[in-house]
């Protein structure tokens, strides 16, 4: 198998990425553009770590950075996200095999119709939506999970005792933050949404543009739309460890 030469990690949030930094060995910072990136080894593997910050402009300017400036390989992004399915609970951790950016497309008559980015019906048409991964890498992954139990979350964020799920579905993203209940049903049913948040399609954008493989973790630290009873610090560094397993697991699925 062969490895990529240096795999970029992003996280949107210093709590999620101050977590990672703690397990990388040789690490050394470096300033480009006004970012930081910390080079390391993870597991034996070269890894370059940034913190991208919300969005999906800040998530590709970095994923575009860790591309050009440090050769990236391929890109990973963890964190956390908002569940959309009624099945999963605060903690569960989804792997993205499909995502789509929500909030791009077009509206009429004041009814918005998800569409691929850079495309329109009348202009430059496509069937395609989202980013899928290729079924050799989607494959790896699901087999890299095979067996994999995580330890509960404590009951301060949120945890039931039971061990969190990890599931592979479609994770959505936009600029938004969704907070409604009408809404997490709609991109639920209608776009096949397991969880939404903030990066994710911009990162597999950018992978798809420069011919890298991505991959995306998600722990779910809300059910978009419910109200959450949890202390949320708590839950972001339990989340963060459990979400860094789920991302050291799945690092060697990359290598084909």
């Amino acid at each position: 198998m062969t490895r990529p030469a240096t795999t970029g990690v992003l996280c949107a949030l210093e709590e999620e990425h101050v977590h990672l930094r703690r397990h990388l060995v040789g690490a050394v910072s470096v300033r480009d553009t006004g970012m930081r990136f910390d080079t390391g080894a993870l597991d034996g593997r070269p890894v370059v770590l940034a913190e991208s910050g919300m969005g999906k402009v800040n998530a590709a300017m970095v994923a575009t950075a860790l591309v050009e400036r440090f050769g990236a390989g391929a890109l990973v992004l963890a964190g956390v996200a908002g569940g959309l399915d009624p099945g999963l609970r605060v903690g569960d951790v989804v792997v993205a095999d499909r995502t789509v950016q929500h909030d791009a497309g077009m509206v009429i008559d004041a009814v918005h119709t998800t569409y691929q980015p850079g495309h329109l019906p009348f202009f430059n048409p496509t069937d395609r939506l989202g980013h899928s991964l290729p079924s050799a890498l989607e494959s790896r992954i699901r087999a890299r999970l095979d067996g994999l139990s995580l330890p509960p979350l404590s009951n301060r964020a949120g945890g039931s005792g039971d061990p969190p799920r990890v599931v592979v579905g479609t994770i959505l993203t936009g600029d938004r933050y969704v907070g409604c209940e009408d809404t997490r049903e709609r991109l639920h049913t209608e776009l096949g949404g397991v969880a939404v948040e903030m990066e994710g399609a911009a990162v597999a954008q950018v992978a798809e543009g420069y011919g890298v493989p991505w991959l995306i973790v998600r722990a779910l630290s809300d059910l978009a739309g419910r109200e959450a009873t949890f202390d949320f610090a708590t839950f972001a560094d339990e989340a963060a460890v459990r979400g860094a397993l789920v991302l050291r697991r799945l690092l060697p699925a990359l290598e084909a």
